[in-house]
């Protein structure tokens, strides 16, 4: 039996909600799981790569073994039913850019989950999958808007359940993805951050949040351009990204855009807008990149608002 799973990228933090938000985009990783028939084969992955530049070092964060992230999610399903997982093959089909803040290893656990509890019978209930996933991943902000889709809130509770709610995205809002060709691993990228905050801090970004949930609902352009601040994390990672702080303040300028933010760990930039600037903000981007040697793919993105689906079952 042959199970394939098709599994959107994310965005996390969108600003003010650290660890807590994210968004499905429609750039797809398929993770399929096979069981194979020839005892003793153990277990055997494999990534294909659509990226023609990714070699062995950007996938390493993959093994190609038990210790890969996809099989402890596996593993964890099948041991939560009383049962170990044998002889399967899992190849990733990935097309999620890596080590770029686009949730490429959630993605892989999520694809992995959805496809495993197929082949087992869909013993885990979507509860059950979003809290194994966030085990593995080790926060729900990706994970989540993976197996769901759309633009998420979303909270890892201590019994280890996920709670969570989905926001409509305003359709008059563009995104524009801005995903450099360098990779920062997200570690590095939470090595940089602080383990206490002034409560100062804490409390601008829970405000902003606030304003964030309501300009949403109200389609208020205007609070919404207060809302995408942050000081818990996009501060401390300034520096692993070069030329952000140019390209925000080059975007300042720019009437129709609501908010520059980096979307999850880094390196990519999202950018939030109305009505249709949407050349001007990517030749902005472009310039203060092409300053600084660093080239960049540059897209005008929908939200995916479905989750991970199945599309092969066999």
């Amino acid at each position: 039996m042959k199970v394939s799973v098709k599994v959107p990228a994310t965005t996390a933090n969108l600003g003010p909600g650290f660890d807590c938000m994210g968004m499905a985009l429609p750039i797809y990783n398929i993770i399929t799981i096979e069981e194979t028939v020839l005892p003793g084969t153990g277990i055997e992955i494999n990534v294909i790569s659509e990226d023609d530049t990714a070699d062995e070092l950007s996938l390493e964060h993959i093994p190609m073994d038990e210790n890969s992230i996809i099989y402890k999610a596996v593993e964890l399903l099948y041991n939560s039913i009383g049962q170990t997982p044998s002889e399967l093959k899992i190849t990733i089909h990935s097309q999620i850019p890596i080590a770029r803040g686009l949730g490429s290893s959630a993605s892989v656990i999520v694809g992995g989950l959805l496809a495993a509890n197929e082949l087992l019978g869909r013993p885990a209930d979507e509860a059950a999958l979003l809290s194994i996933a966030t085990e593995v991943e080790g926060h729900p902000d990706n994970v989540t808007p993976a197996i769901v889709g759309g633009l998420v809130l979303t909270s890892s509770e201590e019994d280890g359940s996920i709670v969570y709610r989905k926001l409509d995205w305003p359709q008059e809002w563009n995104l524009t993805l801005c995903v450099p060709e360098y990779e920062l691993a997200t570690d590095i990228s939470r090595s940089v951050l602080p383990k206490e905050v002034p409560i100062s801090d804490a409390v601008f970004n829970a405000k902003r949040l606030a304003m964030f949930v309501h300009a949403i609902h109200t389609k208020d352009s205007k609070l919404m351009k207060l809302a995408l601040k942050d000081k818990l994390h996009q501060p401390y990672r300034m520096k692993l990204v070069p030329g952000l702080e140019k390209i925000i303040e080059n975007l300042k300028h720019e009437e129709n855009v609501l908010g520059c933010v980096l979307s999850g760990a880094g390196p990519s930039v999202l950018i939030i807008s109305e009505k249709n600037n949407l050349d001007r903000i990517k030749d902005i981007v472009k310039e203060t990149w092409a300053d600084l040697n660093i080239k960049a793919d540059i897209y005008t993105l929908p939200v995916e608002n479905n989750g991970a689906q199945i599309i092969n079952l066999d």
